[in-house]
C-alpha cells in the first residue's frame, strides 16, 4: 500500500508545503528492515531474465498476527508483477495453505515459512515455487488494512457469495459498503464459503482493488484531511525491505501515475484441487505444470499466456 501512499503524493503536485507534510508523513512512518533472505550456502535467487527487462516482483504480506506485523501469521500473500513498461499490474494471490516445499522444515502450508523465518523463509519458498527473483517486499498489519479503509470513509466492496450471521457483518452478494472493522471480518472469513481460502483470497482481492479505487478518487486526493488520514493509515503498518529507499519508491510511483482499474488484474495461483497432508492438515495442491507457465510468464514479462479468470467488479 506504500504505492498507493506515494501515487497521491503525486495528484497534489509537488512543491508545496502541503506535499512537503506528507512526504514527511511517509518518511517518517515507514519502517525498513532486513526482509529479503541472505544468501544461504549452496543456495542462490533465480537470475533475472533480459525479456523481463525492468519489470517489478514486490511480494505483499498481510500479517493477521494480533500481537504485530513481525513473524505471526501471513493470511494475505500476493505477488506483485509491475510490468516493465508500467502499464500493467498484476496481483497474483497464493492460498495460504498451497502446499510447498519451505526450506529447512521441508513440506509444510506456504502461510507456515512466515512463522518459521518471518518474511526472508517466505521470500526464499516463494522464490523456489515461481522460480524468479523477488525485488521487494513489504508487510503490512491487518490493523493497517482496518485503519487505510476507516480514513476513505468505507469502501465499496463487491461479494461473491454471501455470508455473516448473529454476530457477524453480514454480507450479501452484490456490492456492500463496508468500515475498516466490517472490511477486516469480510477478508477473514472462509468457512461459509464454498471453496474455502480460495474464496477469502478472491475476498481479499476485491477489498484491495475496492480500496485501491476508493484512495485514488477524487473525494480522497481533493480533501486534504482525508487525504493526510489515508496516506498516515497507509504506511502505520507498513514495513519494507531496506533495498527499497524512499527515492526508488517515489520512483515507481511516478511510472505508476497513469495506472486505471482496467490496468489491474486479478489472478489466483494455480492449484488442482484440495487434499490432506500426512499429519492430517486441509491443503491446496499446486498444479505444476499451471504454475510452471506462470513462472514463465513472470521471466518473460509476458501474461498472455496466463488465464486471468474472472475478473473482480
Amino acid at each position: 500500500m506504500i504505492i498507493v501512499s506515494l501515487l497521491l503524493l503525486l495528484t497534489v503536485g509537488t512543491g508545496t508545503a502541503y506535499v512537503a507534510f506528507l512526504n514527511h508523513i511517509v518518511t517518517t512512518n515507514v519502517k525498513h528492515a532486513a526482509l529479503l533472505p541472505a544468501t544461504s550456502p549452496g543456495e542462490s535467487a533465480p537470475a533475472r531474465q533480459p525479456a523481463a527487462k525492468d519489470a517489478q516482483n514486490i511480494l505483499l504480506i498481510g500479517s493477521d498476527s494480533r500481537g504485530g506485523v513481525a513473524n505471526g501469521r501471513s493470511d494475505v500473500i500476493v505477488l506483485i508483477h509491475i510490468s516493465s513498461d508500467r502499464q500493467k499490474v498484476y496481483l497474483v494471490h497464493f492460498p495460504r495453505d498451497m502446499y510447498v516445499d519451505v526450506p529447512g522444515h521441508g513440506k509444510d502450508k506456504i502461510n507456515a515459512a512466515f512463522a518459521y523465518g518471518g518474511a526472508p523463509l517466505l521470500v526464499r519458498t516463494m522464490q523456489n515455487l515461481v522460480d524468479v527473483r523477488l525485488d521487494h517486499v513489504f508487510v503490512i498489519g491487518f490493523d493497517g488494512f482496518k485503519a487505510m479503509t476507516d480514513a476513505v470513509g468505507g469502501v465499496n466492496v463487491y461479494a461473491e457469495e454471501a455470508s455473516g450471521g448473529p454476530g457477524y457483518n453480514a454480507v450479501h452478494v452484490g456490492w456492500n459498503h463496508f468500515d475498516g472493522k466490517q472490511a477486516l471480518e469480510f477478508v477473514r472469513e472462509r468457512m461459509q464459503l464454498s471453496e474455502g481460502d480460495i474464496s477469502r483470497g478472491r475476498r481479499q482481492q476485491a477489498f484491495i482493488k475496492a480500496l485501491l479505487l476508493e484512495s485514488l478518487s477524487m473525494p480522497t486526493v481533493t480533501n486534504p484531511v482525508r487525504l493526510a488520514q489515508l496516506v498516515d493509515a497507509a504506511t502505520r503498518n507498513l514495513i519494507v525491505d531496506n533495498a527499497f529507499t524512499m527515492a526508488s519508491l517515489r520512483a515507481e510511483a511516478l511510472g505508476l501515475r497513469n495506472l486505471r482499474s482496467k490496468d489491474i488484474k486479478f489472478i489466483t495461483a494455480p492449484i488442482t484441487g484440495f487434499g490432506t497432508s500426512p499429519q492430517g492438515a486441509s491443503i491446496d495442491v499446486v498444479d505444476d505444470a499451471a504454475m510452471a507457465k506462470l513462472s514463465f510468464a513472470f521471466k518473460n514479462d509476458d501474461m498472455s499466456g496466463i488465464w486471468i479468470g474472472k475478473q473482480i467488479p
